[in-house]
C-alpha cells in the first residue's frame, strides 16, 4: 500500500465543518445550510444527525432562522435574498474562494472581461460568476479555450475555480494566452494549495501503483480530478470510491501495489476503513508517501467569534495561508 500524504480535509473544509458544529453548539438545532457544506455525503449525513438542515435556496429557510453559506461560496444575490428574509447568516465560504470572488469584482470594476476556467454548474463557479454578472465567460478546458469568443476590443483577464486539475488549467491558460496575448491573470494562483498538494502526491504514487483508489464523493470536483491525475500519471487503473463498501473486489485481481488517497472533503475515518478492508485481503504493508507538510489553518467565521448571536448578514473573509516545505519522501508504517 502506498498511502498519500497529504490527503483528506483541507483547511477550508475543516473550517466549514467546524463552523456548522460550532453554530449548533451555540444556537441549537436547526441550523440551515445552503447546499452541502462540503461535497461529501458522509459529512452531510453526520451533520444532519446533529441538527443541520440542508436546503437548496435561502427561501427554504424560515424567516429569522440561521442560514449558513457553504464552503463553495455564493453570489451577492443570495446574500441579498437572505437579508430580505431576515435570515441570520454565517458565512463558511473558504477564504481561498473569497479571494477569487474579490478578484472577479476587481477585474469587473476595472472594465475587464473575465475568462473563468471551471466546470459549468459547479456551485463555486455559479457563485464566482455572480460577482461579475455579464462580464464572465466560462472556459471548460483547453479544447473549449481554443473555440470561445470574447467581446471585441476589451481588456481580458482569467481566473479559475479552486479545485481544478493543475496541469489541465495550465494548458488552458497557455491556449488562452496564445490566442489573447494581452491576457491578464491573478497575482497568485487560484487553484488552492490543498488541491495542488493532493494532485502532486498522487502523481508520485500513481507511477508505482497497479491500482489507485481515491476516497471521495462523486460530486466532489477535487476528488474526481485526483482520479484523472492518477490515470494521466501512469496508474493502470484508478477509481473514485465513496467508502470501503464501494470497492469492487474484482478490481484487486492481479494487483500487487495499491495507491490510496482522498479528496479534500473526505473524512480520514473513511481512509482507515479502506486500509482495514485491504489489510484483511493481504495488503497489510503500508508506505506513506509524503510530498509536503501542511500547516495551514483558517479562523472560524467571524459570526461565530464575535458573540452569542449572528445579528446581521456579514461576509466572512478571515484566514491565514502559511505555505509549507516540499519534497517527496516515503515512511514505512
Amino acid at each position: 500500500m502506498l498511502l498519500a500524504a497529504p490527503r483528506g480535509f483541507c483547511a477550508g473544509v475543516e473550517r466549514a465543518v467546524a463552523a456548522v458544529e460550532k453554530a449548533l453548539e451555540l444556537y441549537g438545532a436547526p441550523v440551515y445550510v445552503r447546499h452541502e457544506i462540503v461535497h461529501n455525503a458522509h459529512v452531510v449525513r453526520d451533520l444532519e444527525a446533529k441538527g443541520a438542515v440542508f436546503v437548496d435556496e435561502a427561501a427554504q429557510a424560515p424567516e429569522g432562522a440561521i442560514l449558513m453559506y457553504s464552503a463553495h461560496g455564493v453570489a451577492p444575490t443570495v446574500r441579498a435574498e437572505a437579508q430580505a428574509r431576515g435570515l441570520r447568516t454565517i458565512d463558511a465560504t473558504c477564504p481561498l474562494v473569497t479571494k477569487v470572488h474579490k478578484e472577479a469584482h476587481r477585474y469587473a470594476t476595472e472594465d475587464y472581461h473575465i475568462l473563468l476556467i471551471g466546470h459549468e454548474g459547479h456551485e463555486e463557479v455559479i457563485g464566482t460568476m455572480g460577482h461579475a454578472p455579464g462580464r464572465i465567460t466560462l472556459v471548460d478546458g483547453p479544447e473549449h479555450a481554443a473555440q470561445i469568443t470574447v467581446p471585441d476590443g476589451g481588456r481580458l483577464a482569467w481566473l479559475s475555480q479552486t479545485t481544478l486539475s493543475v496541469d489541465e488549467t495550465t494548458e488552458t491558460v497557455d491556449v488562452l494566452a496564445t490566442r489573447f496575448p494581452d491576457l491578464q491573470g491573478p497575482p497568485s494562483a487560484d487553484i488552492c494549495y490543498a488541491t495542488q498538494n493532493r494532485q502532486e502526491v498522487v502523481k508520485h504514487i500513481a507511477a508505482d501503483a497497479d491500482l489507485v483508489l481515491i476516497v471521495g464523493s462523486a460530486n466532489s470536483s477535487n476528488s474526481r480530478r485526483l482520479v484523472e491525475v492518477a490515470r494521466d500519471a501512469g496508474a493502470r487503473r484508478a477509481h473514485l470510491i465513496e467508502d470501503a463498501a464501494r470497492i469492487d473486489e474484482a478490481w484487486l485481481e492481479g494487483i500487487e501495489t495499491i495507491g490510496l488517497s482522498s479528496g479534500a472533503s473526505a473524512p480520514e475515518t473513511l481512509v482507515h476503513e479502506v486500509l482495514d478492508f485491504l489489510a484483511a485481503r493481504g495488503w497489510d504493508r503500508v508506505e506513506s508517501v509524503r510530498t509536503t507538510t501542511e500547516s495551514i489553518t483558517f479562523a472560524l467565521p467571524h459570526e461565530l467569534r464575535a458573540g452569542p448571536s449572528p445579528d446581521r448578514p456579514r461576509p466572512s473573509q478571515d484566514g491565514t495561508d502559511r505555505r509549507a516545505d516540499t519534497g517527496a519522501r516515503r515512511d514505512r508504517t
